[in-house]
C-alpha cells in the first residue's frame, strides 16, 4: 500500500470499488485506500493489482469489501445528549404539530441501532403527551448498503452493550432480555422499513420526509458527493423538517441555504426553503 499515493494507484483502488458494485469516485480517497487495504491483508496479498484479481477471481469478496468500506459502529441512544437536545428543541413540537404522523429517514441506519432510537424516542414523547396511540402514525424509513447489518438490523437482536448509552427505564420499556442478549420489542419494530440502500447512487425511497437523520456517513464523501447528498436531503424534507448530522459533520454547499441552524453543538438543522 506504500505507492498509494501515486495517481495510478489512486484511479486502481478506484477500479477496485467499482468492480465490487461501489461508486468508487465518490468517496474520500484516504477512507477508500485504508479499507481496501484492511481486505488486501486479510487475502494476503500486497498488490493493489493482485487484490483486482482476487476481486475478480474470488466469490464473496467483492460483497466482503463493500461490508468493510461500509461498516459503522454504533448503539441505542448514542450521544444521549444529541438525543436529548433533539427531542426538546426539534422533534417533541414537530410531532406535536404534525399529531405524530412523522415520516423518518434513517440514512446509512447500520445494524438499526439508530431508526430503533428513534422510535423509542417519540414513544417516550407520546407516553409524556399522554397519546401513546399516536405511535402508530409514525414511519421510519432505515437503509443501508451493507447488507449484513441490515440482517441484524431486521433481527432486531443485540449484545448488551449496545444498550449501554440508554436511560435504565428506556430500556426496561422496550427492551427484553434474552440470554446476554437483548430484543427490541415488536411495538419499536413495527415502524421500522428495512431497505438496502446505496447513498451514492440510488433515489431516495420517497419524495418526502419530516425528519432525515444521517450521522458519521457522509465524512466518508468526497466534497461533491457531500453536497449532493445535502441537496438531496434538502428536497426531501417538508418545510419544516428536521435534519440530524453527526457531530463531526457540517452542512456544506448550496443546500445550507435552504436550513435554518437549531442546534449547532448538535448539529441540528430545519429546512426553511
Amino acid at each position: 500500500m506504500t505507492a498509494l499515493d501515486d495517481a495510478g494507484h489512486a484511479a486502481l483502488a478506484r477500479r477496485i470499488a467499482d468492480a465490487a458494485g461501489l461508486m468508487g469516485d465518490v468517496y474520500k480517497d484516504k477512507c477508500l485506500r485504508r479499507r481496501i487495504g484492511v481486505r488486501m491483508r486479510a487475502c494476503g496479498v500486497h498488490t493493489l493489482e493482485d487484490y483486482l484479481a482476487v476481486l475478480q477471481r474470488v466469490a464473496g469478496e467483492a460483497e466482503r469489501l463493500r461490508d468493510t468500506l461500509t461498516i459503522n459502529v454504533t448503539r441505542f441512544y448514542r450521544n444521549p445528549e444529541t438525543w436529548d437536545a433533539l427531542a426538546r428543541s426539534a422533534l417533541a413540537p414537530l410531532w406535536a404539530e404534525r399529531e405524530g404522523r412523522l415520516t423518518v429517514w434513517s440514512a446509512g441506519c447500520a445494524s438499526g441501532e439508530e431508526p430503533y432510537t428513534v422510535v423509542m424516542l417519540v414513544a417516550e414523547i407520546a407516553r409524556a403527551a399522554a397519546r401513546p396511540e399516536w405511535l402508530g402514525r409514525l414511519h421510519v424509513d432505515a437503509t443501508d448498503i451493507d447488507r449484513v447489518s441490515l440482517e441484524r438490523a431486521a433481527a432486531a437482536r443485540y449484545r448488551s452493550d449496545a444498550a449501554a448509552d440508554m436511560p435504565a427505564a428506556v430500556r426496561d420499556r422496550y427492551l427484553a432480555a434474552d440470554g446476554d442478549d437483548f430484543v427490541v420489542l415488536p411495538a419499536i419494530r413495527r415502524p421500522v422499513a428495512i431497505r438496502r440502500l446505496d447513498l451514492g447512487g440510488d433515489p431516495p425511497l420517497r419524495a418526502r420526509y419530516d425528519f432525515i437523520l444521517c450521522r458519521n456517513v457522509v465524512i466518508y464523501f468526497d466534497r461533491a458527493m457531500q453536497e449532493r447528498l445535502f441537496q438531496t436531503f434538502a428536497d426531501c424534507l417538508a418545510p419544516g423538517g428536521i435534519l440530524l448530522l453527526g457531530k463531526v459533520e457540517t452542512l456544506l454547499g448550496p443546500a445550507r441555504d435552504r436550513f435554518q441552524l437549531v442546534d449547532a453543538r448538535e448539529r441540528i438543522y430545519r429546512r426553511t426553503a
